[in-house]
């Protein structure tokens, strides 16, 4: 590719050529017939904008608060697996890109990169992410978010088990040493199944966590506890009852259940069931300043990214990282002036028309 890359599909292409085909299919696949995982990127192109002209937009504010953290834009960087996969530096590269924007990072406990050395390697608010994992795996989890300065537990709550991913399944992709497990589990899982992955999962995940564990988990830690991978308003309801401090509209990237909506198209519906009691995040296709725009506009607090960090951090390590964050605010800030929107709370429902409101116009 000739020059700098100016956009976020354009970093995807740098990633695809520098990482070998096993990695690159891991990063970058999805569940089965990939279904939804289109869909999680198409689903923003039939919202459309519907700016205000005539406002005084000298000065844009993009900076928001999140769970009383103030971050530079409403932009953080969602808890994703095997970084050193990417590059040999790992989540430490990550977390330093991230901390260089003043946003918030998301880690993930399957990281290549222990907590230990993530924390270490710069100041910056994040948050430590965990799956439903065997309790005792779980305390571990909070342990180590407490002692290392971490300000939130996510726990993933759509994978009792691993989606089926076949291109992982035909590369027989090989699970990275996760240096947060050593110790508890073996970290050299051999198996006969299709891939170290679906092996290593097996070992770690509790299939029987529900509802109840999440009193549990809330005795077990001070952290608040955000939920990643609600869909729909019967579970956003549940997540209220249960007493987390915020949800993530998420599927995963659409790595875990295929034909799942796209969650830009639920995002309203879980933001209207909460109403107002928690804030609502949005995970999943944002490839776009105008993106994260939408999804505010349809009531999230904040938006998860994660291939497209990937996608910097394969193409250029700690810069790359860096400059796919400053990408997607310099767009949303672009998008905002141009919308008429001073600052986040400027953002409202009035903002945008989704597909289903365009397609009502016409009849």
């Amino acid at each position: 590719m000739a020059g700098e890359p100016v956009n976020i599909n354009e970093f995807e292409e740098l990633a695809r050529q520098a990482l070998p085909k096993m990695y690159y299919d891991f990063f970058a696949g999805g569940a089965e017939d990939q279904y939804t995982l289109k869909e999680n990127t198409e689903a923003f192109r039939r919202i459309t904008i519907r700016p205000r002209m005539l406002v005084d937009v000298s000065r844009i504010d993009m900076s928001t608060v999140i769970l009383g953290n103030k971050t530079s834009a409403p932009i953080i960087v969602a808890p994703t697996s095997s970084h050193q996969l990417a590059h040999f530096e790992g989540e430490v590269a990550t977390a330093r890109g991230a901390a260089a924007c003043n946003v918030i990072m998301g880690l993930a406990f399957t990281s290549t990169c222990t907590v230990e050395e993530v924390a270490s390697s710069c100041n910056a608010v994040r948050f430590l992410q965990t799956f439903a994992f065997k309790r005792d795996i779980i305390e571990l989890v909070v342990r180590k978010a407490e002692s290392s300065g971490f300000r939130a537990i996510i726990l993933t709550a759509d994978t009792p088990r691993l989606g089926k991913k076949e291109a992982d399944i035909k590369n027989k992709m090989i699970a990275p040493r996760l240096g947060n497990f050593e110790g508890l589990i073996s970290t050299e899982v051999v198996s006969d199944k299709s891939s170290t992955v679906e092996a290593y999962t097996a070992e770690t995940l509790d299939p029987s966590f529900c509802w109840k564990d999440i009193a549990w988990l809330k005795s077990v830690t001070k952290l608040p506890i955000l939920i990643k991978g609600i869909l729909t308003s019967e579970d956003a309801i549940k997540a209220i009852e249960a007493g987390v401090a915020g949800i993530i509209v998420s599927n995963h990237g659409a790595r875990q259940l295929d034909y799942t909506p796209a969650t830009i198209s639920v995002l309203e519906e879980v933001v209207n069931a909460v109403q107002g009691k928690v804030p609502v995040l949005l995970d999943g296709g944002i490839r776009r300043g105008t993106d994260i725009f939408k999804a505010l506009a349809l009531g999230a607090k904040a938006v998860l990214i994660g291939r497209p960090v990937i996608y910097g951090l394969a193409a250029k390590g700690e810069s790359g990282v860096k400059q796919v964050i400053e990408m997607l605010k310099n767009e949303l800030e672009q998008t905002m002036a141009l919308a008429g929107c001073c600052n986040v709370n400027d953002i409202t429902r009035s903002h945008v028309k989704t597909e289903k409101e365009s397609f009502l116009s016409r009849m």
